[in-house]
């Protein structure tokens, strides 16, 4: 943005610029043109009047006199000065180019003169190969024209002067420009940075961090209310989520005695309402404990959303390896041995018992998922500066699909057991993973059968 504030500002400059130094340019450039005309008019007055007596009685003494003034004249200002008499046979010249007798009663500005009038303009030499400006005046007394003199300068005189204040202009817009793009950028920065900051908050906020705020102290006064309303809006976002999840956690909390209550009741009726009946009961005593372990689990998601208890460095190698060793009997009974490959002394730092439910979660749904006489695979490395925590089983395994889709609550894979979990596992185990700073994804297992879940928390 800062980049794009500072080109626009220096592309209008550069207009601006173009608009109002080009013409003033070229201006100037007429100006210098006029200017150097009317001098060379003036100055070929005086030396028309100069020689006048000696073109009107021309002798050999008075063309030496002639010729005198003119190579004066020559030698002080750097022109080319020629008199001619009235048939404009060249009496004196300061810079004849070719030498004996010549005549310039071919040349337009002198045949201008001898006619009695002023000519003053610019044309091009055939004979020097340059554009001249030129000034021809007549020698006249009385009303009769005895001469001309002609006065001359390279045009070049001109472009040298012009070109010197096309470099000034050049010079001043340069200088400009470069003020415009310190102080533009200054602009944008003021402009931008609150921008940027009010960005970051928004991908924070994006990607679940509520307590992000943008700073409203900082730029211009509609940047700053721009911050102001996305702070408030932010804030009654975070109030409408967190009584959310107060609810949720609250209704958990509530529910867990009524269901409790409930199994010993329906028990008690099971008991009593003899063989047909217990079989409705112990139905009945499995709903209710799916209904509780779903309710547990709203609760620990609560818990993890929340993300309130504080953190510690743990030992990740030994909380897993024990975890592991819990399983080994639950899994056995369902055909399944779970091995675990823990390298020893790594530590991660989050809240308390966090590790154990991640781990007790993944392992849960690799039993689940793995056939009688299957294998889960439990196994715990450091790499690249993360701890690795791994799950692999030998089940069915995941589509691309299913893999995206497994941590969406309540989602439960076509292949699981009716009834069986409550779909929430894995997003327990997202949040708490994240809240933690680390990652979790799903992969297919070594070898191409099953699944396999790879959690990465920093090393502590």
């Amino acid at each position: 943005m800062t980049r794009r504030i500072v080109a626009g500002y220096i592309i209008l400059t550069i207009v601006v610029l173009v608009v109002l130094m080009v013409p003033l340019g070229i201006t100037h450039e007429r100006n210098l043109e006029q200017d150097l005309l009317l001098r060379m008019e003036r100055d070929a007055g005086v030396v028309a009047s100069l020689v006048e007596d000696d073109v009107r009685r021309p002798t050999p003494a008075g063309q030496v006199q002639v010729a005198r003034v003119a190579d004066g004249y020559s030698a002080t200002t750097g022109a080319r000065v020629a008199v001619t008499d009235s048939a404009g046979t060249v009496i004196a010249d300061s810079d004849p180019p070719t030498p004996g007798d010549r005549t310039l009663r071919t040349r337009p500005e002198v045949r201008t003169a001898l006619g009695g009038t002023v000519a003053t303009g610019s044309r091009f030499s055939d004979t020097l190969g340059t554009q001249l400006l030129y000034v021809a005046v007549p020698v006249a007394a009385g009303g009769t024209v005895y001469g001309a003199v002609r006065i001359t300068y390279p045009a070049s005189e001109v472009g040298d002067g012009a070109m010197k204040y096309w470099l000034l202009l050049a010079a001043v817009g340069v200088i400009t420009l470069l003020a415009v793009a310190v102080v533009g950028w200054l602009i944008a920065r003021w402009v931008s940075r609150p921008l940027g900051q009010l960005e970051q908050a928004a991908d924070a906020v994006g990607a679940g961090d509520l307590s992000a705020r943008a700073p409203e102290q900082q730029g211009p006064p509609e940047v700053r209310a721009l911050a102001h309303r996305f702070n408030a809006m932010v804030a009654q976002v975070d109030e409408l989520v967190g009584s959310q999840e107060a609810f949720v956690a609250d209704a958990s909390h509530q529910l867990r005695t009524p269901l409790t209550a409930m199994r010993l009741r329906i028990e008690n009726l099971g008991a009593e309402a003899g063989p047909g009946g217990e079989v409705d009961a112990q139905a009945a005593i499995a709903e209710v404990d799916r209904l509780s372990q779903m309710v547990d689990s709203l609760l620990a998601l609560a818990r993890a959303e929340r993300g309130e208890a504080p953190t510690g460095r743990v030992d990740v190698s030994a909380l897993v390896a024990d975890r592991a060793d819990a399983w080994t009997d639950l899994a056995a009974e369902s055909g399944v041995r779970v091995v675990a490959r823990v390298v020893p002394g790594l530590h991660v730092r989050v809240a308390d018992g966090v590790i154990e439910q991640v781990v007790d979660n993944l392992i849960d749904n690799a039993v689940a998922a793995t056939a009688g006489d299957g294998t889960v695979t439990v196994g715990v490395a450091e790499a690249g500066g993360f701890v690795e925590i791994s799950v692999s089983d030998t089940g069915p395994g995941l589509d691309a699909q299913g893999r995206a889709q497994a941590f969406d609550r309540f989602w439960r894979a076509p292949s699981s057991v009716p009834g069986a979990g409550s779909g929430l596992g894995l997003p327990i185990v997202k949040r708490l993973v994240e809240g933690a700073g680390g990652t979790v994804v799903l992969d297919d297992a070594p070898g191409g059968r099953g699944l396999r879940a790879v959690v990465r928390l920093p090393v502590a």
